[in-house]
């Protein structure tokens, strides 16, 4: 394996523990201020820290279903080291190797929350909207979604991606 693709590969580890750290921290500051108190408002009528304890996925679906997350959970880890392994070391495609590492960090500090306390911490409500309440992990697993469908769509050419995951024998390849 090229020294240059090594060093990515630790750079990357390193970024996937940096933001769940990050990720762990913000939850543990939830529980420590916001837990069994009112909601923090930090802009009127628009959005505040609320505590919810969420044993669904995205919207309250799924409650209680940790068979399927820790199943989702596996395929998509899975998904990006494969994506890891294909993908070239070079500033073309660094953009791709952020969207992995932001996808498996946010996957891994949800993962964290549902095995060590069977549900996740949530505690962003943008009350404007309604959204749901959700958390960083959530906030790393969706940009980089949006930014991989960009990526995708607009960036990379149908030629670039074909390439990269096209698998090879004896020069030629497969379809």
């Amino acid at each position: 394996m090229k020294k240059e693709k090594i060093k990515c590969y630790i750079c990357s580890i390193l970024m996937v523990i940096l933001c769940i750290f990050f990720d762990q921290y913000t939850k543990f500051l939830a529980v420590e201020h916001l837990k069994g108190k009112k909601s923090f408002i930090v802009i009127k009528d628009i959005f505040e820290l609320n505590y919810l304890e969420n044993r669904g996925a995205a919207f309250g679906m799924l409650q209680n279903q940790r068979t399927f997350f820790v199943f989702s959970f596996i395929l998509i880890i899975a998904a990006v080291l494969y994506l890891y392994i294909k993908l070239p070391v070079s500033k073309r495609f660094l953009p791709l190797h952020i969207c992995g590492i932001l996808i498996v960090s946010g996957a891994i500090g949800n993962m964290i929350d549902r095995l060590r306390l069977g549900y996740v911490i949530d505690f962003f409500y943008f009350k404007l909207i309604d959204f749901p309440i959700f958390n960083v992990a959530d906030i790393f697993v969706v940009v980089s979604v949006i930014l991989l469908a960009i990526l995708i769509l607009f960036v990379y050419k149908d030629k670039e991606i074909n390439d990269i995951f096209s698998f090879k024998v004896n020069g030629r390849g497969l379809k």
